[in-house]
């Protein structure tokens, strides 16, 4: 698809909520690979090692479907080495391991309004320390109501008590992969988007695995439903994040990462789905998904 095609509203509309749709799905299917891992949600390491074996996988997934899909095999250059070592360490080994430490220490819907900030903190790194774009009163508008939505899904967060290692350990976390969004747009602008997702992927998977087994972590049940759900989880990866990445490549990086206020948002629904004790409504989740899409609307409007 040509560069003209990804800037074109529908295509950036469908690409990216199927993205965020993937992205949601992943929230439970990974609290259900907890389960067939016989893994404790308090054993922190272990979790980082199934993350990390997941994040593997789907690096090697990505290489492997978009090589076939561009006929030919995405190696990196010796010169893009160092690309791919500050994407994986921004994007996969930070973010994730951020995540999870604050994860032991807030609940997942706490953990899910400060997650949300990495849209503003991509907007500020991108036109503030970077000066790929410019900073509008629009786009902190459509930040600010995108963001109401996933405060409004997840107000059960607010009778919760709240954990300052926690949050910290979350905010270090969107910081990160706002980071990687600013990074990923301006290393793709020389470099095969796909590619520095799938070797980011496998670095800061391998990472991972290897932090994971240091400090103990381990996978003390594999079955057959638990094997296909990892692979599952690394299809997920693999084609929604390199996805966005190539989106990224070729628009604004406000204009995309907007979108992410709707992953959290198809999450809490598919958890009220899949686990009917999740305690998300509709009555939460439809107004909710509204103020998200006024809120993209209003970033995708702002004229460059």
């Amino acid at each position: 698809m040509n560069k003209s095609k990804l800037q074109k509203p529908y295509i950036i509309w469908a690409l990216t909520v199927l993205c965020c749709f993937l992205w949601g799905c992943a929230f439970p299917a990974i609290r259900a690979g907890y389960g067939l891992f016989n893994i404790d949600t308090a054993d922190t390491f272990s979790i980082v090692l199934f993350a990390g074996i997941r994040f593997f996988g789907a690096g090697v997934l990505t290489i492997i479907i978009f090589s076939f899909i561009e006929k030919k095999v995405l190696l990196p250059k010796r010169t893009e080495l160092k690309s791919i070592g500050v994407l994986s360490l921004f994007q996969t080994v930070l973010q994730y391991l951020f995540f999870y430490l604050g994860l032991a220490f807030t609940s997942s819907s706490r953990a899910s309004i400060v997650n949300s900030t990495s849209v503003f903190f991509a907007l500020l790194i991108a036109s503030l320390l970077f000066k790929q774009e410019k900073l509008t009163a629009q786009k902190i508008i459509g930040c600010v109501i995108g963001f109401a939505g996933v405060v409004l899904v997840s107000i059960d967060a607010f009778s919760q008590s709240s954990s300052l290692l926690g949050e910290g350990f979350i905010l270090l976390s969107s910081l990160s992969y706002a980071f990687s969004s600013v990074f990923m747009k301006k290393y793709s602008a020389s470099s095969n988007p796909a590619m520095l997702s799938g070797c980011q992927f496998m670095l800061g998977g391998a990472v991972m695995i290897a932090v994971g087994l240091a400090f103990g972590g381990g996978l003390t049940t594999v079955s057959t439903k638990g094997i296909i759900l990892l692979v599952y989880l690394m299809l997920v990866s693999a084609i929604a994040y390199s996805v966005w990445s190539i989106l990224i490549k070729h628009n604004t990086v406000s204009k995309i990462a907007v979108f992410g206020f709707m992953t959290p948002i198809f999450g809490f629904v598919l958890s009220l789905i899949f686990d009917s004790a999740s305690g998300v409504s509709l009555f939460l989740a439809l107004p909710a998904l509204l103020l998200a899409v006024i809120g993209i609307v209003l970033v995708n409007k702002t004229k460059e």
